[in-house]
């Protein structure tokens, strides 16, 4: 699947994602699932200023786009998660290890996933179920 099916806001989403170079970079298509918005976009970053970037990213590309912030939650630059709400569709923005500690792929397994490859490489990949699964890391302290 390419970016063109997704909704202009997720597509966006995915490209200022890309831009700065976000890692393990997903869309779970939620509707249908008892969920409360139709898509997550779930990315991680490497470090903090990393994790500011990409979703300072996301929200300014968005709102190029006419598309409003409803809430936001992590403050960029200390946060290990950052989640940008627009009502049915979710950013979330998250350190390597927030996102192995809170595992929202496992959570929401039933949901249709759609993996992206990291900026210039191959085509993205639709999958009805996780592509990998991971443990809880050593530590569970992870601040917010």
């Amino acid at each position: 699947m390419t970016l063109d099916p997704l909704r202009n806001e997720v597509r966006l989403a995915v490209e200022a994602a890309q831009e700065k170079q976000a890692v393990d970079i997903s869309v779970l298509k939620l509707a249908g699932a008892g969920s409360f918005a139709e898509y997550f976009l779930l990315c991680s970053g490497r470090s903090q200023p990393q994790i500011k970037a990409i979703s300072d990213a996301v929200e300014e590309r968005l709102e190029r786009g006419g598309f409003r912030l409803k809430h936001r939650e992590g403050k960029a630059g200390i946060a290990e998660w950052v989640l940008l709400d627009y009502g049915d569709f979710v950013v979330h923005v998250f350190s390597e290890r927030a996102r192995e500690y809170y595992d929202l792929e496992r959570l929401w397994r039933t949901a249709e996933r759609i993996d992206f490859p990291e900026a210039g490489h191959e085509q993205p990949a639709a999958t009805s179920q996780p592509s990998h699964q991971s443990e809880l890391p050593k530590s569970k302290e992870v601040s917010t």
